[in-house]
């Protein structure tokens, strides 16, 4: 890494974390080139040439109920900085992979590590912390429908942290600003549209600064305005506060378009796994069906039955 005073950001100190090096700067100015803004009122200059391990990573990871295997023998990784995109079929494993990540179920086999570290061997007070470097977009926004949207965001920094309350304002005002709803901070949910509701959902999921970001389903009911700038806004929140994102989805298209890498769950495997135009051209009839929204392939139409023939044969009161 560069010394700070010549590398175009100014001040700090240089710091470890995670396995690479990183330089912590008090912002002068507006964002110089070579530095990324990692939280407000700081940037963080990378070395290109470091090679940092992979944010989360799971190997030869086994889960199930029972005797079915819902993931089985899976390994892959979440690169840092990257927004990766966990989909395939429903059933498929994907909320199972965040629940694993975040310690809510333990791996029966293989590991499952967070910034190098096995979730599965994790204590209580070891996993709380780890869950503090986490955020987390429920299906639907999930606020608090009692609370306005000013304490629905500033909810995880009353709980976890001891600031004044007038900096926990200032905090709120800054997510709410970077979702485009400041001056919706006294409004109660019942009053927001359902895009806005997750946009809300969002300023909340980013108010501890965290480090890594789960969205279970973010684009989930949203009409084409608000989709649209759900996904932008996601992909340039993970860009300039540095972030990690894993973003399950059914969405392909608006997916796609903001993923760094795609992952396809299937049949308690990976049936695919590289950039977007990768697994859209995948040659895999599960992962062709799935991108291409086939009604058949793989994944049948028809529930598995009887013939028609049976059903509706002279032995069922049917005409010969």
């Amino acid at each position: 890494m560069s010394p700070p005073n010549g590398a175009g950001c100014h001040g700090g100190n240089l710091f470890q974390f995670g396995g690479a090096s990183r330089g912590s700067f008090i912002i002068r100015g507006n964002r110089m080139p070579g530095c990324l803004l990692r939280a407000p009122g700081f940037f963080i200059e990378m070395d290109p040439a470091a090679q940092p391990q992979p944010f989360v990573e799971f190997r030869d990871v086994r889960f199930g109920y029972g005797e079915r295997a819902i993931l089985d023998g899976v390994s892959f990784s979440l690169p840092r900085g990257k927004v990766t995109a966990l989909m395939g079929a429903s059933g498929g494993g994907k909320t199972t992979v965040l629940r694993l990540i975040g310690g809510q179920q333990r791996a029966q086999r293989g590991e499952v590590l967070f910034d190098g570290h096995d979730v599965g061997r994790m204590d209580a007070a070891t996993l709380y912390a780890a869950r503090r470097r986490m955020g987390m977009l429920f299906q639907f926004g999930a606020l608090f429908t009692d609370m306005s949207v000013l304490d629905n965001v500033a909810f995880p920094l009353r709980e976890h942290t001891e600031l004044p309350e007038a900096l926990v304002r200032d905090i709120v005002l800054m997510k709410l600003d970077a979702v485009g709803l400041r001056g919706a901070r006294d409004l109660m949910p019942s009053e927001v549209s359902g895009g806005m509701a997750r946009r809300i959902a969002l300023a909340r999921a980013i108010a501890l600064d965290p480090d890594f970001v789960m969205y279970d389903e973010p684009f989930a009911g949203l009409d084409p305005i608000s989709l649209g700038t759900a996904a932008r806004l996601i992909r340039q929140l993970n860009d300039t506060l540095g972030l990690t994102s894993i973003i399950v989805s059914h969405d392909v298209e608006e997916t796609f378009r903001i993923a760094d890498q795609v992952i396809v769950l299937a049949n308690g495997g990976i049936a695919a796994q590289g950039t977007p135009d990768e697994v859209r051209n995948s040659s895999d009839p599960l992962v062709h069906q799935f991108v291409h929204a086939l009604p058949d392939g793989p994944v049948r139409f028809h529930y598995p039955g009887v013939g028609i023939e049976d059903d509706f044969g002279p032995a069922h009161g049917g005409h010969p």
